[in-house]
């Protein structure tokens, strides 16, 4: 199963860990970088000032 793991540096470059999201999409062409990036985004809040959000590929067996 793939999933990524997402993270957010804040300005003090300290990496705090933000959550896990499972990959469910049937149709691969629909998974891009900014599409994974807006769940990252979404979990944080529109109104939070991070701005250094990153994540990590994983897979599960």
């Amino acid at each position: 199963m793939l999933a990524y793991e997402f993270y957010w540096r804040d300005e003090t470059e300290k990496v705090h860990f933000i959550g896990i999201l499972p990959e469910r999409r049937e149709r691969p062409e629909r998974i891009t970088k900014e599409s994974i990036l807006n769940w990252g985004r979404m979990v944080i809040g529109d109104d939070s000032d991070v701005k250094d959000i990153y994540f990590v590929e994983v897979e599960f067996r």
